[in-house]
């Protein structure tokens, strides 16, 4: 692999025609492993290329079919992880930190693949909430909708999760249907170009919607504008400098960062020694410590315990470490921890452990010496050609030195800090200036509620660890694609992954005006006020390809006796008084006196809108948005309209979901209740 990493441009390979390449080092031998080099790149021609060919063909394909996409390159490149783990082991990377990277990437893709197929309309817009009625007569209406920029996501990645960073970024920006142009950082971007080789090999990507950049791209936000964004993940200083960009600050282009985080796990104090939250935590901080050798966003770096405790952390942590870790060349048998990056992010680290030092911190576990590690014939000794460190644990006495709360060292490394109250473990924590993540380890409710209220504004995610979850939870240090990533302050403000959350951040939320015909038109969804198609036949015969939105079906009226509603209190065992007590009943504010069962109701509706006789609606499969307005007393009368709202044909299936609007209207035609029927229908008769 000792030649230069090409980029991948415009749907082909590329690499420099001439020019010095920069040297990329086996973690664990110092090896030469490839070289870097993008002299004479074209990233204007990569970038009018998404905003033209990527976006066409992805917008050529509904969210349906760009999730399919994604569980069908999800598939591809779970069999193809372990070709993927030969090329991590020389990031330093032990099988257990492939894992989370290779797999956990992977498994994003498959999760955005599901959420967008069960969250997401079979369209292109997406209608944000309920619409705003903007006139008396109901013939103006406000709409917000979601649609896809037209422009390029640009990710800018960090070193220590070449496959999961990429593809965090990627699913969301796909599923949107943004083109993404991918740019990892140096030191692995061997790994992350085996990724998009095979990605790109795969054939099911459409063309132009994924690009690498296999090196150094400086003047890469100069040629974005307002319909583009770029995701960085990494340093403070650097998404400052790039937040600083007159294209951002001025120009328009969105700009999210994820960067530097003290992350803190406070031990409440109910978890002493011998308590499940106590081992559970110790278990945790010892992860946090080691997997990836420390080299996470989502690390502790702040151990935040009772005082009188902070001897048996430090014990406790110190037995765990000897008994499970093993540092060495991950190709060597029983290696739990590798190497850092690169020996310059080594002497980074180092460093970095010197100035905590220096502000008062004392090293309690492990040292800055060269450590005794296993090497890849399975002998043991040093290695300076790598960049092998031992974890270091340090203690600080006073809990307020500004150095335990501003100093990250990336790699190996905790901190703990002992506190007198949960307060102070509240405002300890806070002093991070804003973190990805904090765990609280306790089986007191009350410690986890003043925490979690203390904490919550500070941080991206917060864990609550006991004894009932510690064996399910995903972990600390586990950015889930479900869930919020990112977090406010130092961590950089911004929000990857978050489910569908994260498909919005790439798409523009824009209001929409007009009549409810034109909405209709528009958004693909039904508006009261549109027309309706009530001369069809009943809509309930219509087949997925005969079906259009506004067909609908208008019933007679029926009377409401007393009878029926005693009835139905009998025969259900609803005898609530409105229904039963006419005295009790007419003393209510709400009600005239006895009325009829809201349930009552609905279930009379679908008698009154149901064709009955074997069709192509296949099932009902749920109600939504079910609100009661006016009540119905003994009487009365009522009659449903039913009309075809959203028709969304499932991808896989021969079926697809058909939401119909429901209203049943009272003799004066005051509206007595609304809502969604939804239904599964066949895609043919």
């Amino acid at each position: 692999m000792n030649s230069v990493i090409p980029s991948y441009l415009m749907d082909e390979w590329w690499t420099p025609a001439s020019g010095e390449g920069s040297p990329i080092l086996d973690a664990s031998t110092g090896e030469i492993v490839a070289t870097a080099n993008v002299s004479g790149i074209d990233i204007p021609g990569a970038i009018g290329y998404a905003r033209t060919v990527g976006q066409a063909a992805l917008g050529a394909l509904t969210f349906h079919e760009r999730a399919l996409k994604l569980k069908e390159l999800a598939q591809y490149l779970n069999g193809r992880r372990e070709e993927l783990y030969a090329i991590s082991a020389k990031t330093g990377a032990t099988s257990g930190d492939s894992m989370v990277d290779i797999d956990g990437g992977i498994g994003v893709l498959f999760t955005f693949s599901s959420k967008g197929r069960r969250e997401l309309p079979n369209s292109n817009i997406v209608v944000d909430g309920p619409p705003e009625v903007l006139s008396k007569d109901g013939s103006f209406l406000g709409q917000h909708i979601y649609t896809r920029l037209p422009g390029v996501a640009v990710q800018i990645n960090a070193f220590n999760f070449p496959v999961w960073g990429m593809l965090e970024k990627f699913a969301p920006a796909f599923l949107a249907g943004v083109p993404t142009i991918v740019k990892p950082a140096t030191p692995t971007v061997y790994l992350a170009e085996a990724a998009v080789r095979m990605m790109a090999g795969s054939g099911i990507l459409p063309e132009g919607s994924l690009q690498l950049i296999s090196g150094s791209a400086r003047d890469l936000i100069d040629h974005l504008d307002y319909r583009d964004l770029v995701g960085f993940t990494g340093s403070a200083s650097t998404a400052n400098a790039l937040r600083s960009h007159p294209n951002v600050v001025h120009g328009g282009v969105r700009f999210t960062g994820e960067t530097d985080s003290l992350n803190a796990a406070i031990l409440g104090p109910d978890a002493v020694v011998g308590t499940p939250e106590f081992d559970a935590y110790i278990k945790s901080l010892v992860t946090e410590m080691t997997v990836k050798a420390g080299q996470k966003c989502t690390s502790i770096r702040r151990a935040i315990v009772p005082a009188t405790i902070v001897d048996e952390v430090i014990r406790a942590a110190g037995a765990r470490i000897r008994e499970r870790i093993v540092v060495g060349d991950p190709r060597a048998e029983g290696v739990t921890m590798g190497a850092l990056v690169s020996r310059e992010q080594k002497d980074e680290v180092k460093a970095r452990v010197r100035e905590l030092v220096a502000a008062g911190g004392e090293i309690v576990l492990g040292s800055l010496d060269e450590p005794e590690v296993r090497r890849a014939d399975g002998s043991t000794g040093t290695a300076p050609d790598g960049a092998f460190m031992q974890p270091v644990l340090l203690h600080f006495a006073d809990a307020l030195v500004a150095a335990a709360h501003t100093i990250e060292a990336f790699g190996p490394v905790s901190s703990v800090i002992g506190y007198d109250t949960v307060e102070e473990a509240v405002a300890l924590a806070a002093l991070g200036g804003g973190s990805l993540v904090a765990t609280v380890a306790t089986h007191d409710p009350d410690v986890a509620r003043t925490v979690i209220e203390g904490i919550a504004a500070h941080h991206g995610r917060t864990l609550i660890l006991d004894r009932d979850d510690a064996r399910s939870s995903t972990g600390h240090g586990s950015p889930v694609p479900h869930l919020i990533h990112g977090g406010p302050g130092r961590a950089g403000g911004g929000e990857e992954l978050g489910g569908i959350r994260s498909v919005f951040h790439h798409m523009q939320r824009t209001a929409v005006q007009g009549s409810p015909a034109m909405l209709t038109a528009v958004t693909g969804q039904w508006f009261a006020g549109a027309p309706r198609n009530l001369d069809g036949p009943h809509p309930f015969r219509n087949s997925l390809a005969e079906l259009r939105i506004g067909d609908a079906v208008a019933s007679p009226l029926r009377e409401v006796t007393l009878d029926d509603i005693t009835a139905f209190a009998n025969s259900t065992g609803d005898t609530f008084y409105a229904h039963t007590n006419e005295e009790a009943a007419a003393a209510n504010p709400f009600f005239p006196g006895i009325v009829a069962h809201g349930y009552l109701l609905v279930s009379w509706a679908a008698g009154l809108f149901v064709d009955p006789e074997p069709g192509p609606v296949l099932a009902n499969y749920g109600l939504e948005n079910l609100r009661f307005i006016t009540p119905v007393s003994p009487g009365d009368s009522i009659r449903v309209t039913l009309t075809a709202k959203r028709i969304t044909p499932r991808e896989t299936d021969d079926y697809g979901e058909v939401c119909w609007d429901a209203i049943i209207h009272n003799q004066n035609d005051e509206i007595v209740a609304t809502y969604d029927v939804l239904t599964l229908v066949a895609k043919e008769a």
